[in-house]
């Protein structure tokens, strides 16, 4: 492995060090420095670009466990926010050159440019499977330096904060709500929660007709329910979902008005909530490309891409403390709920990300079905 030949940065040994003590060696790839977030694994083989920009990452060091990461470089198109959000990243091999037609930058020159501190040459498998054993914990990527200098990066890894209890999202929303004009005819007018959201998805939302209206995360109840809108969208985002709070009161209210209502991950989380249910972090989450997901209505089998390290608690008979909400979708992997759906209103949501970016297009539909439900509502208040 030839860094130097990817850019500026010659190599430099690093560390990547756990609240545990376990430690793995590598070089330092990207920006130079020190970085510190919990370590989890994602299972995707190519699309490291949308998962580095995906605000859902906030404050988490990604580990990819495919091998080759950065073969086809790094380009504008394929960014799902501004820049990168995580907060450092981990691969194995760093390829000695880059090739696709789309390319403008090698994938160290991108890390670089927009600060983003990696490491390279570690043993992604042996992290992983102590991942998969331990959980997902607290670490950090320093330049490897003296054992007391080990021991001061363990001492402060274990004085940041826990991702429990943390409310992220608000720290990634917009600041100010902004429109996505609908492509082609106006069809609906669609308010969306931005506690994180990927370009993607709203893409998809303008593509079926919807002119959305992005809101800050903080906006309060009584600012959406005084607005004419047919159809919410709740983002996915980062943190602990039982620290965001204030929203669940404008999810009840629209559920009162016959709203159509489509979470997404931690909107899906929230939905879940605001019904009664309760959330609990996993062991080590879900997050790659290739996730097998059951509807459970007929039986088809989805391959969903997932990000996520909290769930709603419960399985394919019962959600607790909310009987209004039913299971629709099952995770085949451990028999968590994947999607959820009101008895009588027009809400659901999923907890995987069915904008696919990355990930495969077998979830597209759910655009497709608050559209209908948005159609079904507003044809039953013309007839009222």
């Amino acid at each position: 492995m030839n860094l130097s030949e990817e850019g500026p940065n010659v190599a430099r040994e690093a560390i990547l060090m756990l609240e545990d003590g376990r430690s793995f060696r590598g070089e330092s790839y990207g920006s130079a420095g020190s970085t510190y977030g919990e370590v989890v694994f994602n299972t995707s083989m190519t699309g490291y670009q949308e998962i580095l920009t995906d605000p859902s990452y906030t404050g988490q060091i990604v580990t990819m466990t495919y091998p080759l990461i950065g073969n086809y470089g790094a380009n504008a198109e394929d960014q799902e926010s501004e820049g990168p959000c995580v907060a450092g990243f981990v691969i194995h091999e760093a390829p000695s050159v880059h090739s696709n037609w789309r390319a403008t930058e090698s994938l160290q020159e991108y890390l670089e440019r927009h600060g983003i501190v990696a490491i390279a040459g570690v043993d992604q498998r042996a992290l992983t499977r102590h991942i998969r054993s331990a959980g997902a914990m607290r670490g950090a990527i320093a330049p490897a330096g003296t054992p007391a200098d080990h021991e001061r990066l363990l001492e402060e890894i274990r004085a940041q904060p826990r991702m429990e209890g943390l409310d992220l999202a608000c720290g990634v929303s917009t600041g100010h709500s902004y429109v996505v004009p609908a492509v082609g005819p106006k069809r609906f007018d669609v308010l969306a929660f931005d506690f994180g959201v990927k370009s993607h998805s709203l893409k998809l939302l303008a593509e079926r007709g919807c002119e959305v209206t992005v809101l800050p995360a903080t906006t309060p109840t009584a600012d959406v329910v005084d607005r004419d809108f047919d159809g919410l969208f709740i983002s996915n985002g980062p943190g602990d979902p039982q620290a965001v709070g204030h929203v669940l009161e404008t999810i009840q209210s629209l559920a009162e008005r016959e709203t159509p209502i489509f979470g997404i991950c931690l909107g899906h989380q929230l939905i879940g909530r605001a019904f009664g249910g309760a959330t609990y972090k996993l062991l080590y989450g879900h997050r790659g490309g290739n996730h097998p997901v059951r509807r459970l209505d007929d039986g088809t089998v989805e391959i969903t891409a997932q990000n996520h390290g909290f769930a709603v608690r419960g399985d394919a008979d019962e959600i607790p403390g909310a009987p209004d909400l039913r299971a629709t979708h099952i995770n085949l992997n451990d028999g968590t709920i994947e999607g959820l759906e009101h008895r009588t209103k027009p809400i659901f949501s999923v907890q995987y990300h069915p904008e696919s970016a990355p990930g495969p297009h077998d979830s597209r539909y759910l655009f497709d079905r608050l559209i209908e439900k948005m159609e079904s509502t507003s044809a039953a208040a013309q007839d009222a």
